[in-house]
């Protein structure tokens, strides 16, 4: 690392490959492998609104968003998406900057800390090892490379991580089916014994909460179209012609690893039983692995899975690290200070956030070691993504977003996520109003957040003129 350009974004110089291998280990997770899985375990066919939702999300990014955003971030010189945003915005008050650093890092340690909490799960599903002791030496691990080696390392892990993560969840499904005598004897299973599986809705017809379902499901996807750990991806990517290409390699591997897993789940529910699983359907594929393969390739698996932790992990705590070195310690109180200086206050820097996402991936684990891996992560994703993505897409595509506007709008959507999560759901239990508290936990909350957030940008956008 020779500079913080090296640190945070690659020197700007990362080709296609690397970039598109790293920006979807990065937005996968230990949701992909254990709870993208599970859902599929849970509940069939209705999942594939969730790999529908990700195309979308990731092929917007790649095709629509990534080209202008490239060429703006390259005009400002920005290294950070708060770098990005105060320059298209004119935000000489660093306020804008300022919200953005402060909601990564509230956000990002909760987010890396169910990754912790994934980790523990995972260890103690495949090895039967103590929860905590795993969480342990898989934090450990990503503690050996990430402080020093920076975005580089973290991108080159990914590759190889990447490359993991899609193989294994192409070949599993495949090894099942052939267990099973191939794809109508796992139909013919399902049908008998779970015919919800095979249905869009999980069995329940187009009802109202279906309905709210289906699109809490396909609004994951959302994420991927401003969040930070994403973009600045981008904003590494050597040149706009790299682009295209890149986005050929993310489809590809988001419609082979999203299927994947969900197919996993599916041949998963028609040979074992939640006895096997242990009633946990987040165990679908440490216990399909163990099952059906030589214990080498199950620890494959067991690698497979630590590796989308890993990739998740570094890459927000990077990304955390820059907002609290670069976008408020350098920008706003020491500017004068040197390269040399920043790398070294970086590195200190990560490791802090990391050790409070590790503080709080074994509360998790201390509170509830039982839950369910998938919407715990998604809570972490939907805060970054409801803070960042409306004024990233605005920023892009509408002259009028103000600096004011954009403030407001990430204040919104940080407190939308919260509000949403904790605070509506029980009103609207307290007044009688209990469908509608129904309603609200199925559509989940990214997608209300997200659109207050817009709303919001919007709004005082209209009514403000800096």
């Amino acid at each position: 690392m020779h500079d913080i350009r090296d640190y945070y974004a690659g020197g700007k110089k990362l080709g296609f490959i690397h970039v598109a291998f790293s920006a979807r280990a990065t937005g996968e997770s230990a949701w992909l492998l254990l709870g993208l899985t599970g859902t599929g375990f849970a509940v069939g066919l209705q999942g594939l609104w969730i790999v529908l939702g990700e195309l979308l999300g990731v092929g917007a990014a790649w095709l629509l968003m990534a080209k202008p955003f490239k060429r703006l971030t390259d005009q400002y010189d920005s290294v950070t998406i708060p770098d990005y945003l105060e320059s298209r915005l004119n935000d000489n008050s660093h306020w804008l900057r300022l919200i953005a650093a402060g909601a990564l890092v509230v956000f990002v340690p909760i987010y890396a800390g169910s990754q912790v909490f994934a980790t523990g799960k995972a260890f103690n599903a495949f090895l039967d090892m103590n929860h905590y002791l795993g969480a342990t030496i898989g934090f450990l691990v990503v503690m050996l490379y990430i402080t020093k080696g920076g975005f580089i390392a973290v991108v080159w892990s990914d590759v190889f991580q990447g490359l993991l993560m899609v193989a294994g969840l192409v070949i599993l499904p495949v090894v099942g089916l052939l267990e099973a005598g191939g794809v109508t004897s796992i139909f013919a299973i399902l049908g008998n014994s779970f015919p919800g599986h095979l249905t869009l809705t999980a069995g329940q017809g187009w009802t109202t909460i279906a309905i709210m379902q289906t699109l809490g499901f396909a609004a994951i996807g959302i994420g991927f179209l401003g969040s930070p750990q994403v973009f600045v991806r981008f904003i590494s990517i050597r040149d706009e012609h790299q682009i295209n290409k890149g986005a050929a390699v993310a489809l590809t591997w988001t419609f082979l690893a999203d299927t994947g897993a969900v197919m996993l789940g599916m041949v998963g529910r028609a040979l074992f039983s939640d006895a096997d699983l242990g009633f946990d359907s987040d165990n679908i594929l440490p216990f399909m692995s163990q099952a059906l393969l030589l214990p080498f390739f199950a620890g494959v698996y067991i690698a497979m899975v630590l590796s989308a932790i890993m990739s998740t992990i570094d890459s927000l705590l990077v990304v955390a690290s820059s907002s609290a070195v670069r976008d408020y310690w350098q920008k706003t109180k020491h500017p004068s200070m040197t390269d040399a200086a920043l790398v070294n206050l970086s590195q200190r820097v990560t490791l802090i956030l990391a050790l409070i996402a590790f503080g709080i991936g074994m509360g998790i684990l201390l509170y509830d070691v039982e839950n369910g891996i998938f919407w715990i992560i998604i809570f972490g994703w939907s805060g970054i993504a409801a803070t960042f993505c409306p004024v990233i897409i605005l920023s892009l595509c509408w002259r009028g977003l103000t600096a004011l506007g954009a403030r407001w709008a990430m204040v919104a959507g940080f407190l939308g996520t919260i509000l949403f999560e904790f605070v509506v759901p029980p009103v609207l239990t307290g007044i009688g109003w209990d469908r509608g508290a129904a309603y609200l936990n199925a559509l989940d909350v990214l997608l209300p957040a997200f659109v207050l957030s817009g709303l919001v940008a919007v709004t005082v956008s209209r009514f403000s003129s800096d």
